[in-house]
């Protein structure tokens, strides 16, 4: 009888001290879920992705999952952060951020420059912008954020004077003070199609952002009869919501993303196509 006992008495203290290990584990486990921040990111597809991919695993080192969304619509990119179904995005340049804000009310920050995409002047036509005729039409984005940088481009190149009083980032079709071959400029196409305009060889010369061409296989050193200067401030930037830009995570993406290792592998990856920001 005592040796029944004793056994049941071991046997209970065995199911005892099984227990609190296994609340022990339970609770390192939730320790080490709890010490994990998950941190959403919105991205165009190229570069952005790309370049969310490359400094994820430097992320995870620091506990941070980084979980990127891909958009093809970039309106919607702005929308889910402001609703809060994204910590940060990934795909805008500042004029365009700014210009969002002020159209939506956006309450937003910038939490770091990240890197330029030049535009390239593109054509299927014509193999230099002296080849370009008398009357050419100018294929432009019908995003009006992207007027005055392109335009700009047009009078960097020597094709168009804007007038000496205007803001040229916010400059439009009417700021045109001199057009010497009298240029046709069509902006009916959203960004994203520009590059089926230009493959299709619809009009003299078409204007594309550059991560529009990269997402097409094009690459903008080889194939554009010319690009945009490197020094150009339309620079692209992680956003976030105002309330979230001392986020520690937030600070960390930037940080990888501004890194000299990301730095080299933008060079590399792109050859030039995609430049650091200074």
């Amino acid at each position: 009888m005592k040796k029944l006992w004793l056994t049941v008495l071991i046997a209970s203290l065995v199911a005892v001290l099984a227990a609190c290990g296994g609340d022990k584990a339970d609770d390192a486990k939730d320790k080490d879920d709890q010490d994990e921040t998950k941190l959403v990111v919105g991205a165009s597809p190229n570069p952005h992705e790309e370049l969310l991919e490359f400094v994820k695993p430097q992320l995870e080192e620091q506990g941070i999952d980084l979980e990127i969304e891909t958009y093809t619509e970039f309106a919607m990119a702005n929308k889910d952060l402001a609703s809060g179904d994204l910590d940060a995005n990934f795909y805008q340049h500042i004029q365009f951020f700014e210009n969002q804000k002020k159209e939506y009310g956006y309450d937003f920050a910038n939490a770091g420059e990240i890197h330029m995409e030049p535009i390239g002047i593109y054509s299927k036509r014509h193999k230099t912008l002296d080849d370009l005729p008398e009357g050419a039409t100018i294929l432009l984005s019908s995003s009006v954020s992207d007027h005055g940088r392109m335009l700009a481009l047009l009078e960097e190149k020597g094709l168009i004077t804007l007038k000496d009083d205007v803001n040229k980032s916010e400059a439009t079709l009417e700021d045109i003070e001199d057009n010497p071959k009298h240029f046709e400029f069509d902006d009916s196409t959203s960004p994203e199609m520009l590059v089926q305009m230009y493959e299709n060889d619809e009009g003299d010369a078409v204007l594309i952002n550059s991560n529009f061409a990269l997402d097409h296989d094009i690459n903008p050193r080889e194939e554009a009869i010319a690009l945009e200067n490197e020094d150009s401030p339309y620079v692209n930037i992680v956003a976030v919501r105002t309330e979230d830009q001392d986020n520690k995570a937030v600070k960390a993406l930037v940080e990888a993303l501004r890194s000299d290792e990301t730095k080299e592998f933008m060079l590399e990856q792109w050859n030039g196509s995609v430049v650091p920001a200074k």
